[in-house]
């Protein structure tokens, strides 16, 4: 049965830093990428970044981009998510999650990934 797990969350200070993990079991997603996403109170889930298993490719969507950087532990089967200059708009629950399909272009839809954990809280206080 696979299952991702998310952890690191927390409460913060602006412009503080968290470090999230994402450690998948189950099975190794070789060829997949994985998706880390959000979701605050009262708003849809949003797609903040992915990474490539195979090669290690990122990319980030425009509200975080510069701040925040994915990488990957082949050994661990564990994805990071590094969040650096942390602000008081990026209070949400994070996921993780695998996309679907192995496609070339990323794709930044919810409903593309499964496998989705269970999520952790951060909290950025200003």
């Amino acid at each position: 049965q696979v299952q991702l797990v998310e952890s690191g969350g927390g409460l913060v200070q602006a412009g503080g830093s968290l470090r999230l993990s994402c450690t998948a079991s189950g099975r190794t997603f070789i060829s997949s990428r994985m998706g880390w996403f959000r979701q605050a109170p009262g708003k849809e889930r949003e797609f903040v970044g992915a990474i490539a298993w195979s090669g290690g490719s990122t990319y980030y969507a425009d509200a975080v981009k510069g701040r925040f950087t994915i990488s990957r532990d082949y050994a661990k089967n564990t994805v990071y998510l590094q969040m650096n200059s942390l602000k008081p708009e990026d209070t949400a629950v994070y996921y993780c999650a695998v996309d679907r399909h192995i496609r070339v272009v990323v794709t930044t839809t919810p409903d593309e990934y499964e496998y989705w954990g269970q999520g952790t809280q951060v909290t950025v206080a200003s």
